[in-house]
């Protein structure tokens, strides 16, 4: 398994060891054990998964406290970008985000700790998400930013005018409207 750190502190590209042969491959997508060599400890307590069609823009999300997820997130079938957006008020890199290609051909996941707003979108015809969280999902704890806030110069690989979003994530406040509970 390589983990490599992202730009931004806490964020890592982990990429398992995949076995192919003329059946197919094999790949452990979670080892516990591996992340911790790396002095990332994280206890997962419910997985998650969604499917989603070409333009599809989930996000930006978080849970505030006392709920903050860390999330490990990867590509069952198609291909999205992932995003992260530091919303941690005192980070060197407060406002700048990790975005990276998801698929279930290129096998890479993104760690995503909390304090960070979380989306993706959908650049194939379908795409499979499955992500660990490290909390439960309460409705009550939920936050969000605006995917298309112009500060913050996510390149979705979609055009924003083909976006296909939710009525409440299209509502959220953009970065500067915004005061993160993550001091």
């Amino acid at each position: 398994m390589n983990i490599t750190p992202t730009h931004i502190d806490g964020v890592y590209i982990i990429e398992p060891r995949v076995f192919s042969d003329a059946r197919g491959h094999f790949f452990e997508s979670y080892n516990k054990l591996r992340l911790e060599e790396k002095g990332i400890e994280y206890t997962f307590v419910q997985d998650n998964q969604s499917k989603s069609s070409y333009g599809v823009i989930r996000g930006l999300h978080f849970q505030k406290h006392p709920h903050a997820q860390t999330k490990l997130l990867r590509v069952v079938e198609g291909i999205i970008i992932d995003v992260a957006v530091d919303i941690r008020k005192y980070s060197p890199t407060y406002g700048q985000h990790v975005a990276i290609e998801l698929s279930a051909d290129n096998f890479k996941q993104l760690l995503i700790p909390q304090g960070f707003a979380h989306g993706f979108s959908v650049i194939s015809e379908i795409a499979i998400v499955q992500y660990k969280c490290t909390d439960y999902y309460y409705p009550e704890t939920e936050g969000g930013i605006s995917y298309n806030d112009t500060s913050l110069s996510i390149n979705w690989q979609i055009p924003l005018d083909k976006a296909i979003v939710s009525e409440k994530d299209a509502k959220l406040p953009t970065l500067q409207d915004f005061i993160t509970p993550f001091i």
